[in-house]
This record gives structure tokens, C-alpha cells and sequence, in this order.
């Protein structure tokens, strides 16, 4: 969420950018500043009553050694009623603190000044593209004709042990899943992220730390009896790892990949678009996350778009990068660029990643600071992207790759799957 320091330090600009993502802030803004008014207010009065109930105590104990009973007796009475002020203060002080709070919770992100303006995904950027289109014949067949062609992938096998949205991988299809996966880990493995394996369900303040709540709610799966949530993504559990922490400024960067399901309720959701893989209550994906320095933050947001666009680049998709704007970017996010791949049997583009900087809004909710080297503490910048997420990347490999012979797997899969054709 938003600093305090932030949003004083220039409450107009904090507005105007807000605007960018169409969120109306002013009143949000100017309510709590006014609140911290009140606050600082309440504060200086509890500290003036705290130096009054220390003088009237040092006094108690002279007025009682020189026999003085009467006057110790009313000044231990002015102290209790300084104490009932105090609890009162008290009281009004977490009120208001918790107005503050929750406010700010219903505050997004404010866009980074790359960030341009526009409503929705048709006013998104291109900012780069590359890979070489396939050549298909007119009758190429969609994933999910192809995917029960050659026995890969069971969408009503799903359908009959959940619901729509958690399909079954079979044979080497389920092969090819896993092989992405080990792919994706290796590579980031090899860029010099540190694998995490984190659990799939994450409690209410993890929840809070990364933004999901109260923001995502609707869309995440929740365990009623233990309060607890099925992660949508693994840059929930892994982001909380830092969560109440200071780091040591010459620890940073942390970097960290981690493989995990995904559970998405994505309420609402049918059509045509999202057939087969296009979009799944369960799915599979690789997510990298960095805990950076501020100064630091924007070069590794380019190493990253740069680690994500080579994963691309060996699996030979045709790709390209969107820099979105304000009012298609998540509510966390101070900038996200997104990667599509071409789907050419259903000649659309797919997203299949997401590369983000949440510069110190996560961190703030985290409490994730780092030490300075004048042994101050600052909040960190998180980053966090897919790495890649699984269900339309097989969904271009298995449509562009599609040949009279079979589906050719790409050559830096097949050390993983022991095969380079499904047929």
C-alpha cells in the first residue's frame, strides 16, 4: 500500500496518477491525510498527559517522604485520571489508525511515469516482438481438437472428477507438461535464481502482504473451516518469505523461482476464448521474484523481461511484449509488461506471462525493509513474473508445431521428454 510519506509529499500528483489507473483517490487521499492530522494530534496530546503522569509520580513519592498524605493522596488521584485519559486517547488512536489502514487497503498502486494512459487492452503498447509466424494450412486444428487427437490432454475427463477448468494430462502430454516445467526451472536456475518449493495454500496475511486481499477475494479459493486460500500464484508464498523482515542491504538482490499449481476461481469467464487451455481454474507455472534495492529495482525488471522473452526464444514461439496501461495494469502493480505468444490455429495472441514491478507498494504491506548503510531501514521494490505459465504455451506449441506427421516438440524440450514428436 501507499506510504504516508508518499502521498504527503505531493497528494495532487498522487491523485492525478491514481487517475491514470481510473481510480477517482482524492477523497481517499485528502481523508487520510486529514486522519493523520488527527492522529499526530491525538499522539502529542498522549505524550504531553505521559510527561504529566511521570512529573506527578516523582512528586507522589516526595510528598510522601515528607509526610505530605493528603496532597500525595490527590496527586496519585490526578494520575488515575491521566491513565483514563490515556485509555481513551488510546482507543481513538486505533480507531483512527485502522480508518488509515483501511483506507489505504482500498487504495491501488500509483503507475510509474512509463505507464500510458488508456482504459483497456486495446490501448496497450506493442514494445517489442519477434519469432517467425508458422506457415499452417487453412484446416490446422485448434489445441483442443488436437489435444484429443492424439490423447494428450482430457477436458471432460476433468469435467467428470472436478468441473470445467482442470483438465487431465495423459501420457505425453503430461510429459510435455513436466518438461516444460523442468525447462523453465533450469533456466532460471541457471540465470541465478534460487528455487523455492512453497505451499499452495497461504493464510490471511499472506494473502494481505502481496495485495490478493481484500482486492482478489472473489477470485481465490478459500478453505472455510481453517481461514486459509488455494495460492493463485506462487509469487504469494514466495514473496511472503520476506514478510516482517529486514534484510541486510549487501544480502540484495534476493532472487527466487518456484513451480507451483495455480488455483483461479475467474468467475464469470466463458466463450469461445476461453476454450480448452485458454483459461483454467488449475494450472501449472514457473514464477521468479526479486526483492530489490529502489535504485536498483528498474534494471532488473529489464533482466527479467529479458530472461522471459529467451525462454520464449528457445521454444520458438512468435511473441511479442505489451506495456500496458493504467487501466489494464493490477491493482499492485506500478508498471507490468505482458508476453503473448501467436496462436496460429486460433489466430489470436495468448498472454502468457506477466513481468511486474510493485516498486515499495508490496513491501510496504509486507513490512520488508533493508538495512542502509547508515543502519537506517527503507522499504524494498518487489518484482515478480511467470516464467512461464504453462497451459497456452502448450496450447501454441501443440497448434504451431502441428505438422501431417505429428506435433514436433521443440529441440530444447526433448532432453526432458525423450521424444520429439507426439503422433
Amino acid at each position: 500500500m501507499l506510504t504516508l510519506q508518499q502521498i504527503k509529499a505531493n497528494p495532487d500528483d498522487i491523485v492525478r496518477r491514481l487517475a491514470i489507473k481510473g481510480f477517482d483517490g482524492k477523497k481517499a487521499i485528502y481523508d487520510v491525510i486529514e486522519l493523520d492530522n488527527q492522529r499526530r494530534a491525538l499522539q502529542l496530546k498522549n505524550d504531553n498527559l505521559a510527561a504529566e503522569q511521570n512529573k506527578s509520580a516523582a512528586m507522589i513519592g516526595r510528598l510522601m517522604k515528607e509526610g505530605k498524605k493528603d496532597e500525595a493522596d490527590q496527586a496519585k488521584a490526578e494520575v488515575a485520571s491521566i491513565k483514563d485519559a490515556q485509555k481513551e486517547i488510546a482507543a481513538q488512536l486505533d480507531s483512527t489508525e485502522q480508518k488509515i489502514r483501511e483506507i489505504l487497503l482500498s487504495v491501488p498502486n500509483v503507475p510509474c511515469d512509463m505507464v500510458p494512459e488508456g482504459r483497456s487492452a486495446a490501448d496497450n503498447i506493442v514494445d517489442k516482438e519477434g519469432g517467425k509466424m508458422p506457415d499452417l494450412p487453412e484446416d490446422a486444428l485448434p489445441h483442443w481438437e488436437l489435444a484429443k487427437k492424439y490423447n494428450i490432454i482430457d477436458f471432460d475427463l476433468g469435467v467428470k472428477i472436478t468441473g470445467a477448468g482442470f483438465p487431465v494430462y495423459i501420457g505425453k502430454g503430461a510429459r510435455l507438461q513436466r518438461a516444460l516445467i523442468q525447462f523453465f526451472l533450469d533456466r532460471g536456475n541457471e540465470a541465478g535464481y534460487t528455487e523455492i518449493q512453497p505451499p499452495y495454500v497461504v493464510n490471511e496475511a499472506s494473502g494481505y502482504g502481496t495485495g490478493q486481499l481484500p482486492d482478489k477475494e472473489g477470485q481465490m479459493y478459500y478453505i472455510n473451516e481453517d481461514n486459509l486460500y488455494l495460492i493463485p500464484t506462487a509469487e504469494v508464498p514466495v514473496t511472503n518469505i520476506y514478510r516482517d523482515e529486514i534484510l541486510p542491504g549487501d544480502s540484495l538482490p534476493r532472487k527466487n523461482c518456484a513451480y507451483s499449481a495455480c488455483f483461479r476461481r475467474e468467475a464469470g469467464s466463458y466463450g469461445k476464448d476461453v476454450r480448452g487451455l485458454n483459461r483454467l481454474h488449475q494450472f501449472d507455472k514457473v514464477e521468479i521474484v526479486r526483492i530489490e534495492k529502489p535504485e536498483n529495482s528498474y534494471a532488473a525488471l529489464e533482466e527479467m523481461k529479458d530472461h522471459v522473452q529467451g525462454l520464449l526464444e528457445s521454444l520458438g514461439l512468435p511473441w511479442h511484449i505489451l506495456r500496458l496501461c493504467g487501466g489494464d495494469m493490477s491493482f499492485t502493480s506500478a508498471i507490468t509488461f505482458d508476453f503473448e505468444v501467436f496462436s496460429s490455429a486460433q489466430k489470436r495472441w495468448l498472454e502468457v506471462s506477466s513481468v511486474s514491478n510493485f516498486e515499495t507498494y508490496q513491501a510496504n504491506r509486507l513490512k520488508l525493509r533493508y538495512r542502509t548503510p547508515d543502519k537506517k531501514t527503507a522499504l524494498c521494490h518487489t518484482l515478480n513474473g511467470s516464467a512461464l505459465a504453462l497451459p497456452r504455451i502448450m496450447a501454441a506449441l501443440l497448434e504451431n508445431n502441428q505438422t501431417p506427421e505429428g506435433i514436433v516438440v521443440p529441440e530444447c524440450l526433448r532432453r526432458y521428454t525423450s521424444f520429439d514428436i507426439i503422433d
